[in-house]
């Protein structure tokens, strides 16, 4: 039934510090980050109108995001807690879960964390773009970007744009 790759295309959104830290903790809420990074991430995952993310990135969070469809990977979904057109949790595979979208109309999907999400998405070959606010932080230790990331990855850089006096913003497309 779910034989073919969704062509609808998925955005890796992701602020991080100068060593490639994305938190402190599993529990921290990103709140580090600067107001413009904020802003870019509202605007551009409100333009997917979806946001796929992992249960411990959920969890830091008070309330689904408005304005966009939450869709929360768990290995133990609590269907009770879903919200008509909000939220939603989801044990699916990831193929799955992007076609589901992709059905659903959903031309483009932001994945939003954390690391272990991100690492199963680029791993399966399930990314497009990757969007990073390089913020002018460096943590004494903390979550990296990806989690024991096996696959080696070519980039090309689509966009490189001053956030602020000091964040940057890269953008790159997946080209193998």
């Amino acid at each position: 039934m779910y034989e073919t790759m969704p062509i609808m295309k998925t955005i890796f959104f992701c602020a991080q510090t100068l060593n490639a830290k994305i938190a402190h903790n599993a529990s921290e809420f990103v709140d580090w980050t600067s107001a413009e990074d904020k802003k870019y991430f509202r605007e551009e995952t409100r333009k997917c109108g979806v946001v796929v993310m992992g249960n411990a990135t959920y969890k830091t969070m008070e309330r689904p995001m408005p304005g966009r469809l939450n869709v929360v990977m768990t290995r133990s979904p609590d269907a009770s807690k879903n919200q008509e057109g909000a939220l939603e949790f989801t044990d699916k595979p990831l193929l799955q879960i992007l076609q589901d979208l992709e059905k659903r109309g959903f031309p483009s999907v932001a994945v939003i964390g954390g690391a272990q999400i991100f690492t199963q998405f680029l791993e399966s070959g399930l990314c497009d773009e990757l969007a990073i606010t390089i913020e002018p932080k460096i943590f004494g230790s903390g979550i990296n970007i990806f989690n024991d990331f096996t696959r080696d990855v070519s980039l090309k850089l689509l966009e490189v744009r001053k956030l602020n006096e000091d964040a940057v913003l890269l953008r790159y497309k997946i080209v193998s």
